[in-house]
């Protein structure tokens, strides 16, 4: 898979995961609650701050148009 094509679905999976945390906070924290114990503890806070979780979701949200937006400026050159 091209660097491209990478970028592209790294875009597409910070926008889908950002709108699952805005639409279902404590779902989505909750799907991410496996791996070593400081992560698994941050993703309990996260679960248990719907409003920080939904935070993150639309940080990611915009991180996502903006890297979408970087790579087609970037494709256009």
């Amino acid at each position: 898979m091209d660097t491209r094509r990478l970028s592209h679905f790294a875009a597409m999976v910070l926008i889908g995961d950002g709108i699952m945390a805005i639409v279902r906070p404590d779902r989505d924290a909750q799907a991410w609650n496996v791996g070593p114990k400081p992560w698994r503890k941050l993703m309990g806070c996260l679960s248990s701050h719907p409003t920080l979780t939904r935070c993150v979701g639309i940080a990611q949200v915009v991180g996502g148009i903006l890297w979408a937006t970087r790579e087609e400026k970037i494709l256009e050159q």
